[in-house]
């Protein structure tokens, strides 16, 4: 009997000890979370990634120095609005009302009402969330007549906007998803700039205009080259009165640039500055904006308790580009991409095939970086598969929020990962990936298959370790291979779309 007090006494004492390391681990401050996402970049555009590289990217090399870059790392969707759907939810895209696609001017939430975001939970969890940039997710725009805008649906308009009331409160943005604060635009070809629910401002596009809109005199009109280093500015400010408050709740700050996407409007003082044409120089101008924030955090005392992640949301649309390629006048089309190239020319998806709109590796591959000073390892490279739907059940952990049964269900948490462990148990065994149109892929562990909906023989199967580059079509030596990972990616898609 006396033993069995022993055990009880010794197991209580065991309890309360766990309990008093919990609470002490709970009395540690929550991180600021600092997320970059850069728009049509490529994997090999990095140095860090790629050492062919023709680009010097100084600020987010030592970004990848500081902290852990992922290889193995997936968009999942090479287009845009569904790369931000993973991200903002943790789902697929194909799950949403938008089947396909990126959002077209004024189409509304691609997100359904009441869906757990990235922001919603963090800002369930004590954060103030705030963002500057590119939205593409859909927003409603109120209307003078009542009816839809003029261009609804479309991309490009000549009377695009004409009905837009700028006077009233915009519905069904960043703020109905999670956001406290927003600052940027929901989709470049409307040119609208707003900041939380009402018009500012207007971009002044090369190819988009608000020329058929009314009362727009008093709005702010901002050049396309000067709209990095407006919202850079913001940024900036917002971090500087974050610290002036000595708030007690932590931020995610989301720096959404619309860079290097086309048209290329690269700042006069960046032109010239890299071998790999103005493409390059506009990776060269993000770096630099992205070391002007990353330096106000740490002259603000800030870094050391702020992870930095930093992404990609597809690949870039060029194969090669150089000093001597008119990049200048590229489209925004699969059709116009080039096929051919100077091998000496820079890659911007290096060493992979394919480009944005492809389900190859060069359109469905993000660089990902994630630093955390003091936490997260230092210059470390990690080969586990991961995905953006894995962000938000990721970070869920990392800040103690309970994620509701049924959202991010196609994320997985992989927060031993930004440790630097090398997961065994709960790590991510396959991605489903998309380019345009119908074509799908799945990756389990090495191999990679891919074709297009409702498949028909023969799909295409690569082994990405010995063949990174999708070079040699192995669907035909190893048919038991392709005919497995083909019935995992039937099985997904029959029950989704």
């Amino acid at each position: 009997m006396r033993y069995i007090q022993i055990g009880m006494l010794a197991l209580a004492y065991m309890l309360m000890s766990c309990n008093s390391g919990e609470k002490e681990k709970l009395k540690e401050p929550l991180p600021n979370i600092l997320f970059i996402y850069a728009d049509d970049l490529g994997h090999g555009d990095l140095g860090v990634y790629n050492s062919l590289s023709k680009i010097s990217t100084p600020n987010l090399d030592q970004l990848a120095m500081d902290g852990i870059r992922f290889s193995d790392a997936y968009c999942p969707v090479s287009v845009c609005s569904p790369s931000r759907y993973a991200l903002m939810t943790g789902e697929y895209p194909w799950k949403s009302w938008k089947k396909s696609g990126v959002m077209a001017n004024y189409e509304p939430s691609m997100i359904e009402e009441g869906k757990l975001t990235l922001p919603q939970m963090l800002q369930n969890a004590g954060y103030q969330t705030v963002g500057f940039g590119k939205w593409h997710l859909g927003t409603t725009f109120p209307t003078k007549d009542g009816k839809a805008p003029v261009g609804y649906g479309k991309f490009r308009h000549d009377q695009n906007g004409a009905n837009i009331d700028v006077n009233k409160p915009l519905s069904d943005g960043p703020l109905a998803r999670g956001f406290n604060r927003w600052l940027g635009f929901s989709c470049a070809s409307e040119c609208w700039i707003f900041e939380d629910n009402h018009i500012v401002g207007a971009l002044e596009h090369d190819l988009y205009t608000i020329e058929a809109a009314t009362g727009t005199e008093d709005l702010e009109k901002i050049p396309l080259q000067g709209f990095l280093p407006y919202i850079t500015e913001k940024s900036i400010d917002y971090l500087q009165q974050f610290k002036e408050t000595e708030s007690d709740e932590p931020f995610f700050l989301y720096y959404s640039p619309y860079v290097p996407h086309i048209p290329l409007a690269v700042d006069q003082n960046f032109i010239g500055k890299t071998d790999a044409g103005l493409y390059g120089d506009y990776v060269f101008e993000l770096d630099h904006y992205i070391g002007q924030l990353v330096d106000e955090l740490e002259q603000l005392g800030l870094k050391d308790n702020t992870i930095i992640i930093f992404a990609s949301d597809n690949g870039s649309q060029f194969i090669a580009t150089s000093r001597e390629g008119d990049n200048e006048q590229a489209t925004n089309s699969p059709k116009d991409v080039e096929k051919t190239f100077n091998p000496d020319a820079h890659q911007p998806n290096f060493p992979f095939k394919g480009t944005k709109w492809s389900v190859y590796e060069g359109g469905v591959r993000t660089p990902l970086i994630v630093s955390w000073a003091g936490k997260f390892p230092k210059g470390q490279v990690s080969n586990q598969l991961i995905a953006l739907n894995d962000i938000l059940p990721t970070l869920a952990e990392l800040v103690g929020a309970s994620l509701p049964d049924g959202s991010a269900k196609d994320g997985h948490n992989l927060l031993s990962a930004f440790y630097g462990n090398n997961m065994t148990v709960g790590k991510r065994e396959s991605v489903v990936v998309r380019g345009s149109g119908n074509a799908f892929g799945l990756r389990e562990g090495d191999w990679k298959v891919l074709g297009e909906y409702p498949f028909v023989s023969p799909v295409e199967l690569y082994n990405l370790k010995e063949d990174p580059g999708e070079t040699e079509n192995l669907a035909l030596e190893h048919p038991e291979i392709a005919e497995k990972l083909l019935k995992l990616l039937n099985d997904h898609l029959n029950s989704t779309i």
